[in-house]
C-alpha cells in the first residue's frame, strides 16, 4: 500500500527546482502525494504537479539558458518593483494552460502575504496564474499584486514553509521541503561568483544587480541597498522557517542548502532537480529506518 504525503513546499528562488527532484523521488519511492501547499516557488511547482503539468515544465525549464532567462525579464519604471513578472507566465501559458485552481487533481494551496494586514492569504481556487503570480512577488524585485483591498506580496515574507495550510488527512505523512538548509560545506561565497564571474556574461545576477542600478534613482537603490536588502531578509526568513518545522515537526524534512543557488539561477535546473533527489532519498531512508525501528521496538513490547 502506498503511503500518503501531506507535502509542504518552501519559498526559496531558483532553489525550488529542488522540489521537482523531490516530488520525482517520492513517486519513485512509492509514496502518494494527495495534498500540497506551497509558497512562492513552493507554490508554483506544488500547482504544476497537482495539474499534472510537471513534467511540460521540466522539459523546458531545462532548455533555459542564462540569456534566455534574460529575456523572459520584463523590467519597468514602477517604483514598487523592477520586473513585472508577466513575461514568463505568458510564455509558460503557451504550453501549460491556466487552470482553476479547485479543478486540480489534487487539493492545492498557494500562499501569498496581505502586506497591508499581515496576514496570509491562501489561494484554493481561482486562477492559478494569478494565484502564483502574488505568492511569488518579492518585495523590491517583482511588482506586488493588488487584490480587493489590499497588497499582495511574496508567501515567505510571512510563511515561507506553509504547513497549518496543506490539507492533511488522518494518516497522511507531512513531508516538508525546506529550501532553507544549512551551507554547503564546499560552497564559494556567492558574492565572489558574482564578482569572479562577470568576464564571462553569464552571471545572471550580477547582471540583473547591475541593470537595477542602473535605472534606478538615489542611493536607496543601489547594488549595495539590495545586498543589504537581501541578505537581511533571507536571515529573517531562515528564522522563521526554522521555528515552522520545529513547531510542526514534519514526519519527513528534506532540506536544500541555502547556498546551492541564486535568486535567477534557473539554467542550473539539472543540478538543482538531482540535488533534490539526492536529498529525497536520504531523508525517505531515514525515515523508513526509523518506522521500521520503532516497528521492531513495538513488537518486542507486545
Amino acid at each position: 500500500m502506498k503511503k500518503s504525503v501531506a507535502l509542504v513546499l518552501s519559498s526559496g528562488g531558483s532553489k525550488g527546482l529542488a522540489h521537482i527532484g523531490v516530488i520525482n523521488e517520492l513517486e519513485k519511492q512509492g509514496f502518494k502525494i494527495t495534498s500540497i501547499s506551497g509558497s512562492s516557488i513552493g507554490s508554483v511547482y506544488g500547482g504544476l504537479h497537482a495539474m499534472g503539468k510537471l513534467h511540460e515544465y521540466t522539459e523546458w525549464v531545462k532548455t533555459l539558458k542564462p540569456k534566455s532567462i534574460w529575456d523572459l525579464m520584463d523590467f519597468t519604471i514602477s517604483t514598487n518593483g523592477l520586473l513585472k513578472g508577466e513575461k514568463v507566465f505568458q510564455k509558460m501559458k503557451t504550453f501549460i494552460p491556466d487552470m482553476p485552481i479547485e479543478d486540480l487533481n489534487i487539493p492545492f494551496a498557494a500562499v501569498a502575504t496581505d502586506l497591508l494586514n499581515e496576514v496570509d492569504v491562501v489561494f484554493d481556487s481561482g486562477s492559478y496564474y494569478e494565484a502564483i503570480r502574488a505568492s511569488i512577488a518579492i518585495p523590491s524585485v517583482f511588482t506586488p499584486v493588488k487584490f480587493k483591498d489590499t497588497i499582495l506580496v511574496d508567501g515567505g515574507v510571512l510563511n515561507p514553509i506553509p504547513i497549518e495550510h496543506v490539507k492533511r488527512n488522518k494518516d497522511d505523512i507531512l513531508v516538508v521541503v525546506n529550501l532553507y538548509g544549512k551551507k554547503e560545506s564546499n560552497s564559494i561565497n556567492a558574492d565572489v561568483i558574482e564578482t569572479n564571474d562577470q568576464s564571462s556574461g553569464n552571471n545572471l545576477n550580477g547582471i540583473f544587480k547591475s541593470i537595477s542600478k542602473f535605472i534606478s534613482s538615489g542611493d536607496r537603490r543601489s547594488l549595495g541597498y539590495f545586498s543589504l536588502l537581501s541578505t537581511t531578509t533571507h536571515a529573517m526568513v531562515h528564522k522563521i522557517a526554522k521555528q515552522s518545522i520545529e513547531k510542526h515537526q514534519p514526519d519527513i524534512t528534506i532540506s536544500i542548502p541555502y547556498d546551492s543557488s541564486n535568486t535567477f539561477d534557473f539554467h542550473k535546473a539539472d543540478k538543482m532537480i538531482e540535488m533534490g533527489e539526492i536529498a529525497a532519498r536520504k531523508a525517505i531512508m531515514n525515515y523508513l529506518n526509523s518506522d521500521n525501528h520503532e516497528n521492531i521496538s513495538d513488537n518486542m513490547r507486545l
